[in-house]
């Protein structure tokens, strides 16, 4: 639904007025939802605001950040399609660009550059993240949220306990973004299989941060057997390494904010499909899990009217694979236990 509304958009261009738009694009009896960006004036927040004014789901977008937001709604706000936006600035307004969300999408925080990892970014987006979902559980306790901020896995975590400390804590509800490293598989694995990337499916799991990205090429559709085992493990090196790539390209002059503003936006989609009864949605996302011994993991996931209606299992393994599995355990469960630790702390 978000690529044929954007499709739709670009196509009826200047000349179509928002009426038009809105009544071929949705129903009266579309639900209303009320979607909030927050981070929404950096460079991953500027593009997923965009993306999300054009998804025919959303009926109000709330973009909030710490400065700017007021011009980027602005912008926002002028093109045609059903939602209302509102900005909100600085922490005094964050509570109204909160109240009755039903999804909150986060991808507020410091980028990488170049050198970094995502675990040198924890101290600053940690402290980010503590904040914003205290606000979370006192203005929209039953609002789905989407974590973009890295490192994910540990902000999931810190998330987690947040709102455990407030009785707010639903873990249907708290979703950590991995839906890039897909995107990546999917486009990866297409150039070298040589098929309709808009066919592929690659499931992507672990976490997501270098080896603890874990793609599942043996599960990938269509298959291709063609591909040696060679290059199935350059494959697999280069998704786990896809952010270090953007980064060192555009040379220190930021990070995957296009691609990760459009995987963010694919798995909003997602959820609001889920929310409005949408059957047989599936994604893979890092959320709490007993598929391992790790108390959170990414896998495929069944998305509902609840948040996360089913974890679905790993399934077969290749053996390369199974290998894989074994050296990420130790270095995500470290990462899961350094954000329960910071959250823990006065």
């Amino acid at each position: 639904m978000l690529r044929s509304a954007i499709q739709q958009s670009l196509r009826r261009g200047t000349g179509s007025s928002a009426s038009q738009l809105n009544s071929r694009n949705f129903s009266s009896s579309t639900p209303h939802r009320k979607v909030a960006v927050l981070g929404a004036a950096g460079g991953i927040g500027q593009s997923l605001s965009l993306l999300m004014k054009l998804n025919p789901l959303v009926s109000q977008l709330s973009l909030y950040d710490i400065a700017g937001t007021p011009g980027v709604a602005a912008d926002v706000s002028h093109i045609n399609t059903r939602s209302q936006v509102m900005g909100y600035v600085g922490e005094d307004q964050l509570g109204k660009a909160l109240e009755g969300c039903d999804l909150v999408i986060i991808p507020a925080g410091v980028p990488r550059k170049p050198g970094m990892t995502r675990d040198d970014l924890f101290n600053i987006n940690a402290g980010i993240v503590k904040g914003l979902c205290t606000a979370i559980s006192k203005y929209c306790p039953n609002a789905l949220v989407n974590m973009i901020s890295n490192p994910v896995n540990s902000t999931v975590p810190i998330a987690s306990e947040v709102f455990k400390k407030s009785g707010t804590y639903d873990e249907r509800r708290l979703f950590g973004v991995t839906t890039l490293d897909v995107v990546r598989a999917k486009t990866f694995y297409a150039g070298k299989a040589n098929v309709n990337v808009a066919e592929v499916n690659v499931p992507v799991v672990g976490g997501h941060a270098g080896i603890t990205i874990l793609p599942l090429f043996s599960q990938a559709t269509p298959q291709a057997n063609i591909l040696s085992d060679e290059v199935l493990t350059a494959l697999t090196k280069r998704t786990q390494d896809g952010g270090t790539e953007v980064v060192e390209a555009k040379a220190g002059k930021g990070s995957a904010t296009l691609s990760m503003a459009y995987a963010g936006a694919l798995f909003a989609d997602a959820c609001l499909k889920g929310l409005n009864g949408v059957p047989d949605v599936v994604e893979c996302s890092f959320v709490q899990s007993n598929i391992t011994e790790l108390p959170f993991f990414a896998s495929k996931v069944r998305l509902g009217k609840n948040g996360v209606e089913e974890v679905l299992g790993l399934g077969a393994l290749s053996v390369y694979e199974k290998q894989g599995l074994e050296a990420l355990l130790p270095e995500l469960k470290s990462s899961i236990e350094k954000g329960i630790k910071f959250a823990n702390q006065s």
